[in-house]
């Protein structure tokens, strides 16, 4: 939970208007979360904060209890100066009383409201519902910083995090896959389809006294695919004949080899697109595969003297003339 002496303004940290759906909320989120991720920013102790304020605001926004307070009482601190110094001072008009506030002692937003506004009481079913109803979206909430949360039933409790590099290809796949923590524990976990770098995954109650386990995902680099957002690119070899005379070649994909159509003249460098070969974004939509043709010439040690002899034969024949335009 956010410090009441240093507010902010999550609907302009998240750049969107206070009545943004929770869908736009999300998207933003991804598309700032990704923008400062510090994998990404190595050494940027500027990108790294405003990383950690994106999460801190999504954290709230995202969460329809929190931000129902946050929306209620924002303008209040505003006007009121709790993005100002520790001697800002507060009036309730509880039962009909007024008290001054100091909001340096108070830990966080719930103390101060369940103090002060009488907001939340200990016996409200309703009120402890909203406030510790954490709405997180499991698999796809970036986080580099685990809070570690006091329960003032459970004081011990505390959230961990763990770090999980995967191959591509089982990160796309997902499934099964046994992990082995610092504190010698071993757990099988049912990972989701489609991960990426920077991802989180929550796993409840594996933490240290009941808290939760943050698991980090890093996606390895691969050697023959790469991502771009929920596009693949890749590259596929062809021989000078199948470049001239088109036809039907493999090409790999996350799924396994697949036939492609290469068309009659096909140039090296061309992108082919094969759809819906991609890898797939958070609803589960997969973006394209790109292949890029290179056209490879063979070693004249390996080619056969049956080989050679064709080439020669066709470079009598051939009446294509590339460098003619040179001698004009």
């Amino acid at each position: 939970m956010q410090n009441l002496q240093n507010f902010r303004d999550y609907y302009e940290i998240l750049k969107v208007s206070k009545d943004a759906p929770n869908d736009e909320i999300k998207k933003s989120y991804r598309r700032l979360a990704r923008q400062y991720h510090p994998d990404l920013n190595p050494g940027n102790k500027a990108a790294e904060e405003k990383f950690k304020d994106v999460n801190e605001a999504y954290e709230v926004l995202s969460d329809p209890g929190k931000r129902s307070q946050y929306d209620q009482f924002s303008v209040f601190w505003k006007q009121n100066g709790f993005a100002g110094s520790k001697s800002s001072r507060k009036n309730s008009n509880q039962n009909n009383r007024t008290q001054d506030v100091n909001p340096a002692k108070y830990d966080n937003f719930d103390t101060f409201i369940d103090q002060v506004f009488g907001v939340k009481n200990k016996g409200s079913k309703t009120a402890s519902k909203s406030t510790n109803n954490t709405k997180t979206d499991p698999f796809r909430t970036p986080r580099t910083k685990v809070s570690y949360t006091p329960n003032s039933t459970r004081p011990n409790r505390r959230d961990i995090e763990a770090r999980l590099t995967l191959p591509l290809e089982k990160a796309y796949q997902g499934g099964l896959e046994r992990i082995r923590l610092e504190d010698g524990r071993s757990l099988e976990v049912n990972m989701p389809p489609g991960m990426v770098t920077g991802q989180t995954i929550r796993l409840r109650n594996q933490g240290i006294g009941g808290g939760d386990l943050y698991l980090k995902i890093t996606v390895q680099t691969h050697h023959i695919f790469k991502l771009d957002g929920n596009d693949i690119f890749c590259q596929v070899p062809i021989t000078p004949c199948e470049a001239v005379l088109g036809g039907q070649v493999e090409a790999p994909t996350l799924d396994g080899l697949v036939k492609m159509t290469i068309p009659p003249g096909v140039r090296s460098g061309q992108r082919l697109r094969l759809e819906g070969k991609g890898y797939p974004n958070e609803k589960g939509k997969r973006g394209n595969q790109l292949v890029e043709i290179q056209i490879i010439t063979p070693s004249p040690i390996i080619i056969s003297s049956e080989e050679r002899e064709l080439y020669q034969k066709l470079r009598v024949m051939e009446t294509f003339k590339p460098r003619q335009d040179l001698l004009r």
